[in-house]
């Protein structure tokens, strides 16, 4: 393993505790009290930091996503008439960020105490295609009210695009060989981006209304993940991105999260336009991660705090992810997960 490579434990007054490597910017563990007080690991990975690295396993468990979140059509981005050709490594598309992405980068720590860590990162000119160097900070905070806070900056010397994400895989059973049916989820979202077969988005911002992507209520996940609609044919479950309601408004919650079983709910706060929710489609039993737990599909769920996907080629008004010199790109995620405590 590098030497390089640290974990860092954050902690607070009710005992919530996250534990976080600089390979990756990554969430190992994130502890949570249920509802009789008994601290549970909301969140897959592995229990060897080494098994991280991409010769052990190529995984996105956890992780900071760059330079760009989701997908790219065809692997290309046009920035002032000029086409940058990124790699095509998901069908004919490019997904997050490349192959060699920032999941599988090194981050220098910048300061670490109980409660905070900053890491940076210098993404340089021409990195997985990308044009400009990008110097990116990530801060994680751990508040006494339990909130989880993730805030992400990043300044270019060339014009560029960017869309960073935490891509932590929650399951808030705090037991990873169940599945996620039971979890009840909110999305405060009255449209979504359908895809095509290729996972693309379509261009159209479709309404929930009467269909299965319908989660202005609260209902069990499980509810309508097999049912024979068209998208999640496409997605094979939930792989899609929510406009959210909240446009950018990080002081309500975009979605919310419970386990009936352990009393745990996370709800999540962006100043982000959207949400792509994955329900770890692609997960198959090849993986063996804590304890020794084999992931099958559906044992967690992903909420990616986002530009939408395939933003740059879109050109959505919403969603802007080009950034310029001068500019600073300020994306924030808070996650408060309770569950047997008062907060």
């Amino acid at each position: 393993m590098n030497n390089n490579i640290s974990l860092h434990t954050l902690t607070n007054f009710h005992g919530l505790k996250v534990e976080i490597t600089n390979f990756g910017g990554r969430v190992v563990s994130l502890y949570v009290p249920d509802k009789d007080g008994q601290l549970r690991d909301v969140v897959l990975g592995f229990g060897k930091l080494d098994d991280y690295l991409p010769e052990k396993h190529r995984s996105d468990f956890g992780a900071v996503i760059g330079r760009y979140a989701n997908r790219l059509q065809k692997g290309q981005i046009s920035i002032d008439g000029q086409t940058y050709q990124l790699p095509q490594n998901d069908g004919q598309h490019c997904l997050h960020g490349g192959p060699n992405g920032w999941q599988y980068r090194l981050f220098s720590v910048e300061e670490v105490n109980d409660k905070r860590l900053v890491l940076s990162l210098v993404s340089e000119d021409g990195d997985n295609g990308f044009p400009g160097n990008v110097c990116a900070r990530i801060t994680y905070t751990l508040t006494d009210d339990n909130a989880l806070d993730i805030e992400y900056e990043a300044v270019t010397d060339e014009p560029t695009v960017i869309n960073l994400t935490n891509h932590s895989y929650f399951n808030l059973n705090g037991d990873a060989s169940t599945d996620i049916f039971n979890h009840l989820l909110t999305i405060d979202a009255d449209r979504y981006t359908p895809i095509d077969e290729t996972l693309i988005p379509t261009g159209e911002l479709a309404t929930v209304e009467g269909t299965p992507m319908d989660f202005r209520q609260a209902k069990t996940i499980g509810c309508n993940i097999n049912t024979d609609f068209e998208q999640l044919r496409y997605g094979h479950g939930y792989d899609h991105n929510w406009v959210l309601n909240t446009k950018g408004d990080d002081t309500r919650p975009c979605a919310r999260l419970e386990s009936p079983a352990t009393g745990i709910i996370l709800e999540v706060y962006t100043t982000e336009p959207g949400m792509q929710v994955y329900t770890s489609n692609f997960l198959n039993g090849t993986v063996v991660g804590k304890d020794g737990i084999r992931y099958q599909q559906r044992s967690a769920i992903c909420l990616e705090t986002q530009k939408f996907p395939d933003s740059p080629n879109q050109h959505w008004p919403a969603s802007n992810a080009f950034l310029r010199p001068g500019e600073t790109y300020p994306s924030q995620l808070q996650g408060f997960s309770r569950g047997g405590i008062e907060s």
